[in-house]
């Protein structure tokens, strides 16, 4: 059995509070999840894509970001 090879993915991701909970997600695979504090949902961010990445086959889902820019804009609807 070949051992398994690892991979360095830089990933990007955004936190933004919600209610009581600072929300963390994912901008180059589809994975989000919560904390109640900046650095809780950062390990919690952490480890969700770790378990993401168990199965081979989601490696073909990573996106490669090269820059990330915030914005903001106002709508009336």
């Amino acid at each position: 059995m070949k051992p398994k090879r690892e991979q360095i993915m830089r990933l990007k991701y955004v936190i933004y509070r919600e209610d009581k909970y600072y929300v963390a997600q994912c901008l180059n695979v589809d994975v989000s999840t919560f904390g109640e504090s900046i650095q809780e949902a950062q390990q919690n961010l952490k480890e969700a894509v770790e378990l993401y990445f168990e199965g081979e086959d989601k490696k073909a889902d990573y996106i490669e970001i090269e820059e990330v820019l915030l914005g903001e804009t106002v709508l009336n609807v």
